[in-house]
């Protein structure tokens, strides 16, 4: 059963009340985002925004932030929550994005959620929303679904180049374990 608009919340909710911290995602975009050697600044955009977690979390930290998901019930649910952001209802397999974004982060195992046969298309318009030196940062299972190197051959084919791999959102060693935070840098920057 997939969870989406209050439902998907409400996971979120329990969690928090059971002590797990949930901003993790925001933390690592705003640590890349103060590093001149990474990103300068703002704006940022979150692909397959869901709810708008972290959106919201980015918000309220003062980065600039436009959501964007397929999903017209959890876009809702983002919207409800935050009217003056700008939420996009978008399959980022076929939306444009004009490239004016420093960072693009795709959380919550976008990048696994995808429909079969889009990768391509997804990385080639997300690297296309990022200026030059802009970072496509994206965390996702490895549970054979997307292999790694599948992942970074459809980033290099976009002229995004790796940049750094952790094993979580606050930045642990990657070491081939069953997840991945890939920081990849498009040419220019």
């Amino acid at each position: 059963m997939t969870l989406r608009g209050e439902s998907y919340d409400a996971r979120f909710e329990r969690l928090a009340r059971e002590g797990h911290y949930l901003h993790g995602e925001a933390d690592l975009v705003c640590e890349l985002l103060q590093d001149p050697l990474h990103a300068p600044g703002g704006p940022v955009l979150d692909a397959g925004c869901g709810t708008g977690r972290v959106a919201l979390e980015l918000d309220r930290r003062d980065v600039a932030v436009t959501g964007a998901d397929v999903d017209p019930v959890m876009l809702a649910a983002a919207r409800a929550k935050a009217p003056a952001l700008e939420w996009v209802e978008a399959d980022l397999a076929q939306a444009r994005f004009e490239p004016v974004h420093v960072l693009v982060v795709a959380a919550g195992n976008v990048m696994i959620f995808l429909r079969p046969g889009t990768l391509p298309a997804v990385v080639a318009n997300l690297a296309g929303a990022l200026v030059d030196g802009g970072l496509l940062v994206a965390g996702f299972q490895l549970d054979g679904r997307l292999p790694l190197d599948e992942y970074d051959a459809r980033c290099s084919a976009c002229g995004l180049s790796p940049f750094e791999r952790f094993a979580t959102w606050e930045r642990a060693p990657f070491e081939d374990g069953d997840y991945a935070v890939t920081v990849h840098r498009r040419a220019g920057g």
